[in-house]
């Protein structure tokens, strides 16, 4: 049987195989003027180039499907599974982005269930490092050490950012430190359409590989303009695609981090259709699908304060083009709780100005899920309109809920037998029961499948 290729998004951190490929060759000329060694930025940016490497712990369930089935153990008296321990160790990169208090950017992969990390920067000198922050939905953290004679590198604008820039790749790929690729700025606003994390990548055909996630892409100013993090692949092999990390969301995440150790979302209060067609925005009186069509406000939120109803198509956010719901999504998601903002969106066809407040997600809100059940954490729910089921608001990445198998948007329509109208009979559903066969509707699709 034939194998066929599958294409992946890879997370660019070791003990992933990849082969180096080759990046975009700069020109001899400018129209008349001829381009300069690139050697200069290397060595101002290298400095803040930062080698991380980590040890620690993951705690593994074992997966023998009869041991899990609670009646076999209770048949047989079989013990509780206890979780198994396996130590590990990574490497990644970063960098360094406040040179006074030792800040140090890099991916929250990078850095997850860690113990211990050390950085060793391009003199060699290696020091412990704390975490923190780390935000998974961006896949962002923040590290600090402590050391004397450091170098930063300066924050670019990503939003100037345009398809054609040269840029640089600097990180610390199969242990190789401090290795330099160049290339250029392939496309903008890219995303893989997850519901559970904020993606706005620069894409970028300068290699990227095993070790280079947390490292810098580099303007030909020498400022970072993104942090690597990804490949996509069909092979597990680098063929020139490669994804960063805006520097604006950067500094945006890290401004939280600081702050409060965590990123606070705040809320706009709106549910967003899950497709925006051609065909859609004609019957609705519009001459185009660009934006991010309101299906559903929530009462009392900073949308229905706002004025914005069911139908409004959101347009605009501070006066930046909104194409479509991801776009939004990030906009908002990069806001702090208190933010006023200015939003321009289409009813009936006709443009309108709102100003909302964003919100806070209420902490009787966000705990709800967890309180329901556990397999729940890490969601948001609320009632379906018209009693319809219940709705899936948000889901964290890696949260128990995203493993139990839900996302955003789903519909949970009955657990066992039952079917759930609210989150009341949801709450009553689970009370007391381990483990539940659960049904959603999921776009057009009804699953059912087991949590617990």
């Amino acid at each position: 049987m034939r194998k066929q290729a599958i294409k992946v998004l890879v997370l660019a951190a070791s003990g992933v195989l990849c082969s180096v490929g080759a990046g975009a060759q700069l020109p001899e000329k400018v129209g008349d003027a001829p381009v300069p060694s690139l050697a200069p930025i290397v060595k101002k940016a290298s400095p803040a180039v930062v080698n991380i490497a980590t040890r620690g712990t993951l705690r593994e369930n074992r997966r023998n499907p009869l041991l899990e089935d609670p009646f076999f153990r209770r048949f047989f008296d079989a013990p509780e599974l206890a979780p198994r321990e396996r130590q590990f160790q990574s490497a990644g990169s970063g960098v360094i982005v406040d040179a006074k208090q030792g800040y140090i950017i890099t991916n929250a992969h990078v850095v997850e269930n860690a113990d211990e990390i050390t950085v060793t920067l391009l003199d060699d000198r290696q020091i412990k490092a704390k975490v923190i922050g780390s935000d998974k939905p961006s896949d962002v953290a923040l590290l600090k050490i402590t050391a004397n004679n450091l170098v930063e590198m300066p924050l670019a604008d990503s939003s100037k950012a345009e398809v054609g820039d040269f840029v640089l790749a600097i990180g610390n790929p199969f242990a190789l430190s401090h290795t330099v690729t160049s290339g250029i700025i392939s496309a903008l606003g890219r995303s893989d359409g997850s519901a559970d994390s904020y993606q706005d990548f620069i894409q970028t055909d300068a290699p990227i590989n095993p070790g280079n996630s947390g490292g810098a892409l580099v303007d030909l100013k020498g400022q970072l303009v993104g942090v690597n993090t990804a490949i996509f692949s069909g092979s597990g092999g680098n063929i020139g695609i490669g994804f960063a990390i805006p520097s604006n969301m950067v500094k945006a995440v890290m401004t939280q981090l600081v702050q409060y150790g965590e990123v606070k979302r705040g809320m706009l209060g709106v549910q967003l259709a899950n497709q925006f067609t051609p065909d859609i925005a004609q019957s609705l009186g519009l001459e185009n699908a660009k934006g991010a069509l309101v299906s559903e406000v929530v009462e009392g939120g900073a949308a229905d304060k706002a004025g914005i109803k069911a139908g409004d198509v959101i347009t605009m956010i501070n006066n930046r083009t909104i194409a479509n719901a991801t776009e939004l999504r990030n906009s908002i998601g990069l806001l702090r709780i208190g933010d006023k903002v200015e939003i321009g969106l289409l009813r009936e066809g006709k443009p309108r100005r709102v100003t909302a407040v964003i919100g806070e997600r209420s902490a009787t809100e966000a705990d709800a899920a967890a309180q329901i059940h556990p397999a729940f954490e890490g969601a948001t729910f609320i009632t379906a309109d018209g009693g319809g089921g219940v709705l899936v608001q948000t889901v964290a990445a890696n949260s128990p809920a995203a493993q139990a198998g839900l996302r955003a948007n789903d519909v949970i329509l009955g657990i066992g037998r039952e079917r759930i109208a609210n989150l009341d009979q949801l709450r009553a559903a689970v009370k007391g029961v381990n483990s539940f066969a659960i049904t959603i509707q999921r776009g057009r699709s009804r699953l059912v499948f087991p949590v617990g």
